[in-house]
């Protein structure tokens, strides 16, 4: 069964840094674009870096210059770096992954459970 599963989140004061995985896996796959969304109280859910398979980056506005997006391929894994850590990026991180199958031969979106990033003083 494929599934996508976040760690890393947690507590940091403004101006630090956390850093989130996202591994994953289910046999044989293979995994096209990869993303990292975030859900707030009260906001709707962005968008805050893709990545594809070559490697091309796309940047939410307001993360862009503070995050990086990266992935180990041989890991099937996904990274979000996030340093100058603001106030406002207090949310649930959620990982999004393209997979295709092998087993059972088809494409399938995939997201994990989420990972609470708090942001506070």
């Amino acid at each position: 069964q494929v599934q996508v599963a976040e760690s890393g989140g947690g507590m940091m004061q403004p101006g630090g840094s956390l850093r989130l995985s996202c591994t994953a896996s289910g046999g044989d796959i293979s995994i096209s674009n990869m993303a990292w969304y975030r859900s707030a109280p009260g906001k709707q859910r962005e968008l805050v870096a893709r990545i594809s398979r070559g490697g091309s980056k796309n940047y939410n506005d307001d993360v862009a210059g503070r995050f990086t997006i990266s992935r180990d391929g041989a890991k099937n894994t996904v990274y979000l770096q996030m340093d100058r850590l603001k106030p406002e990026d207090t949310a649930v991180y959620y990982c999004d992954a393209n997979i295709f199958s092998a087993t059972t031969r088809t494409w399938g979106q995939y997201s994990g459970q989420g990972t609470q990033v708090t942001v506070s003083s």
